[in-house]
């Protein structure tokens, strides 16, 4: 099964210029979820936690947390967590956003891996892994359904092991 046909493109979106990638059709196929939590669960083992950003890093993580046997974290945007957080202010695409975790997400040397859907310029993963950082864990790997290739976004995170299931290459931003 082809998976890159599950994602839906939708130009201008969440601003002129930008081409979306919506992951629901792929979530919505059990079939293709099935076979995107597999094969990056293979990538994986030793996990302690799964930390996923929000908010469709949640969908992902969770699945591979219960498959890996490992705890889950999510990594918010500002004001959406109940407890003491540590936060992190980057810049983005088009804006500049918060990311938060509980203070008490991770204990000294767990080894997290990072999981969000898309990797772009990488801003908002190299946030997530200075939050886990700061917390005492070890950054075992970012992983991601969707990678943009012409974005470089992997560059930003040099010295992290970066996986990704599917990769776009320079005419992602026109068309699949």
């Amino acid at each position: 099964m082809e998976l890159k046909p599950k994602i839906r493109l939708i130009n201008g979106f969440p601003a002129q210029g930008i081409v979306f990638r919506d992951i629901t059709p792929l979530l919505s196929d059990a079939n293709a979820l099935d076979k995107a939590i597999y094969q990056m669960l293979l990538q994986y083992d030793e996990i302690d936690k799964v930390a996923g950003i929000e908010s469709r890093g949640f969908i992902i993580g969770g699945a591979l947390a219960y498959e890996l046997h490992a705890g889950f974290i999510p990594i918010r945007k500002a004001g959406k967590l109940p407890f003491k957080t540590e936060s992190i202010t980057y810049s983005t695409e088009y804006s500049e956003d918060t990311l938060e975790i509980h203070t008490d997400a991770i204990k000294e040397s767990e080894r997290v891996l990072i999981v969000d859907d898309l990797l772009a310029t990488g801003g908002t993963a190299k946030a997530a892994i200075e939050l886990v950082e700061r917390l005492g864990g070890i950054v075992v790997g970012c992983c991601f359904l969707v990678e943009l290739l012409e974005l470089e976004g992997r560059e930003k995170l040099e010295g992290v092991e970066v996986f990704s299931l599917i990769r776009s290459g320079p005419s992602a931003r026109v068309k699949w």
